[in-house]
């Protein structure tokens, strides 16, 4: 562990130790029915400092753990090299020529061209971008992130109806009720990115115009996969959204294949009053035990920061921060994401969710992002319209379960 990391892991310990001291006074006081506001504030206060702290602590982890990019033979890496290199003179230039070769060389990569679609980026720009989409979406850390080359995916689910029966050792064995299947497939959408840069920007050869547009399309598709994993519907030419499927509170078992089971929260726009924690243990124990194992809860952080208040049945603070490197703050002992894109707390909300969401949501990519360079349309800007295949399906509803604010 680095001595930065170990600091900040101290300094989140002795946050979370003023948080409990100060939540605890607040509590007592209003028991005691005495003025709290000046509490409050300090109870939010140090709640934000621990998020920022968590956030700190997360980032320094994910850059120790992120794995070193494979190395490729010596002929892809000129090939790479060479193709980076084109592509850079396209992007400040125009000049095409230089891809148009590669092109015609008919190699295994598909460079592309212009009446197809655009220009494939580099395999290394692509990968740095995909890199920070997933860094910047909350989704794509915790789902299963697939990796296709068609739109033509199915899978082949099992709905249940083997039966079975008990026989001697010598009677006959009549046939038994066969299962009954389904198949699901992804939603596709196209996400889109038109970053802008100046032709002096572009004629500067300090400019890094690789990079600047690698961070602007990575921000860009985040935002935009953030919102769609969550919200998306196929009728708005996106992905199918987490939130948009039909939520019941029917057991697992009991209702119909591909609708998702919600607990009431005890209230109509939050947690209930008295023992809310009681309400996310619910959330853990409707979720059968082989999808617990994987669970993790996910929140928007004004949904965290109110969790973080809440005590067991034993007087102890069901949030716990980390304690060593690699070891994520829990709830219940449970990891956690938080999703600024998820719904706060409010009527009807889908607040909380639990579960195993690798099992439950899978993100599709179809393989390689495409720019085409347009210095006519907003003159004398020059446009990079950026363009990549991304897609997702409801794979499993018996994987997750949600907090409805409901009374």
């Amino acid at each position: 562990m680095s001595d930065e990391l170990k600091t900040l892991i101290e300094q989140q310990g002795s946050a979370f130790e003023e948080f409990k001291k100060a939540n605890d006074a607040r509590l007592d006081a209003i028991e005691k029915g005495q003025s709290h506001s000046e509490l409050d504030a300090k109870v939010d206060k140090i709640g934000a400092e621990l998020d920022k702290l968590g956030s700190v602590i997360d980032d320094i982890q994910k850059k120790a753990n992120r794995a070193a990019a494979p190395s490729a033979e010596d002929e892809a890496k000129a090939f790479n090299a060479e193709h980076k290199a084109a592509f850079d003179k396209w992007m400040r230039k125009g000049d095409d020529s230089g891809l148009e070769s590669l092109r015609e060389r008919k190699t295994a990569i598909n460079v592309g061209t212009p009446s197809e679609g655009g220009y494939a980026v580099p395999i290394e720009q692509d990968r740095d971008i995909m890199r920070l989409v997933q860094d910047m979406s909350p989704m794509r850390q915790i789902c299963r992130v697939v990796s296709c080359s068609t739109e033509d995916y199915r899978k082949m689910v099992n709905l249940g109806g083997t039966d079975y029966g008990w026989v001697g050792e010598t009677d006959p064995r009549p046939a038994t009720n066969t299962p009954t299947f389904t198949t699901i497939q992804p939603t596709f959408g196209e996400v889109y990115a038109y970053p802008e840069t100046t032709q002096k920007a572009l004629d500067d050869l300090f400019f890094d115009v690789q990079a600047e547009l690698t961070f602007d399309v990575a921000e860009a598709f985040a935002k935009a996969e953030a919102l769609a994993f969550l919200n998306g519907a196929a009728a708005d030419k996106q992905p199918v959204g987490l939130l948009t499927a039909t939520m019941t509170a029917e057991a697992d078992g009991v209702r119909d294949f591909g609708k998702f089971q919600y607990i009431a929260s005890g209230k109509a726009d939050g947690f209930a009053a008295t023992t809310p924690a009681d309400k996310l243990l619910d959330l853990i124990y409707a979720t059968r035990s082989h999808h617990r194992q994987n669970g993790r809860f996910m929140m928007a952080t004004s949904t965290l920061a109110e969790i973080r208040k809440f005590k067991d049945n034993y007087n102890q603070y069901i949030w716990q921060p980390s304690m060593q490197a690699g070891q994520p703050a829990t709830i219940f002992g449970y990891p956690f994401v938080v999703n600024e894109y998820m719904p706060a707390l409010g009527a009807n909300a889908l607040a909380v969710v639990f579960g195993d969401f690798k099992s439950a949501y899978w993100i599709f990519d179809r393989i390689g992002i495409r720019t085409l360079r347009d210095p006519y349309t907003h003159k004398p800007f020059v446009g990079f319209y950026t363009t990549k295949r991304v897609g997702s399906m409801i794979a499993n509803t018996e994987a997750l379960k949600f907090l409805k604010c409901e009374a």
